[in-house]
């Protein structure tokens, strides 16, 4: 039964692994050539518009000077973003196209770090980190259980855990469920979990200070967003900027959770 569990999740892995190889997340965040330095500024100002609460969650500055392990790197905006605030920063995804793209991005902008393709399941590594975070990858992995467990052994005493996770209680997964289109949600991945609250506490059950924040609601047309027009949904043109912040704290898509490793 072991093993055939293994094998289960091994090609699931796989699967996870071909999907993002084709897709790297956010490879469409610009319209420029790929690669170029040009396109990754443009990844990165689009990717702070349309999801500007990264910038407050992960709040880069605190980090200076500290060690940060990024968990799904991804194209390297992140890395980016934490290495030009000053952390001593390593970053692994597991895919391969992404980590080649990661790399050539932090040699044209002569940044310093490591990054390396590996499955956080089978990571193993001799040194700790007084942060890890993850934003928007451990709900692709088969074993998110396997995953945190690995997280928690590379992280210091009283290091920081940043997580997000997609949230069961959303806006956006009651259209999943309806059949809608989701373009924003990487429809067609393989695995893509999605979690109650209830169920982060249990996943984190070893950790201290757990603190959940749910937001993020994709406001945009889908068909313009993707021609990099950013045009409303028509519902949301008739709705305060306060009354929106309220529908994304009870609806978002995003679950945005910090905790500590005991000391």
């Amino acid at each position: 039964m072991c093993i055939r569990l293994y094998i289960m999740e091994n090609d699931l892995i796989k699967s996870v692994q071909s999907f993002w190889n084709d897709r790297p997340c956010n490879i469409k965040h610009s319209a420029k050539d790929v690669g170029t330095k040009e396109y990754f500024e443009e990844v990165t100002i689009r990717k702070y518009f349309v999801e500007p609460h990264i910038l407050e969650f992960a709040d880069f500055k605190k980090y200076n000077n500290k060690t940060v392990l990024e968990v799904g790197c991804g194209i390297g905006t992140a890395a980016q973003s934490f290495i030009e605030n000053g952390a001593i920063y390593t970053g692994i995804d597991l895919s391969d196209k992404s980590i080649e793209i990661a790399k050539n991005r932090m040699k044209i902008f002569n940044l310093k770090c490591d990054i390396f393709q590996s499955n956080i399941e089978e990571l193993y590594m001799d040194k700790e980190f007084d942060l890890i975070y993850s934003f928007g990858v451990l709900h692709h992995t088969p074993n998110i259980e396997k995953a945190i467990k690995n997280i928690y052994n590379i992280l210091k005493p009283g290091g920081e855990f940043k997580l997000m996770l997609y949230a069961k209680n959303s806006l956006k997964y009651f259209e999943i469920t309806e059949g809608d289109d989701q373009y924003e949600a990487q429809n067609g991945v393989p695995i893509a979990n999605v979690y109650t609250n209830e169920e982060v506490m249990k996943l984190l059950k070893d950790f201290n200070n757990i603190n959940i924040i749910q937001t993020h609601i994709f406001p945009y047309k889908v068909e313009l967003y993707k021609n990099y027009i950013y045009e409303k949904r028509d519902y949301l043109n008739y709705m305060s900027p306060k009354m929106f912040e309220f529908l994304e704290k009870k609806l978002g898509w995003h679950l945005c959770i910090t905790c500590n490793k005991p000391i």
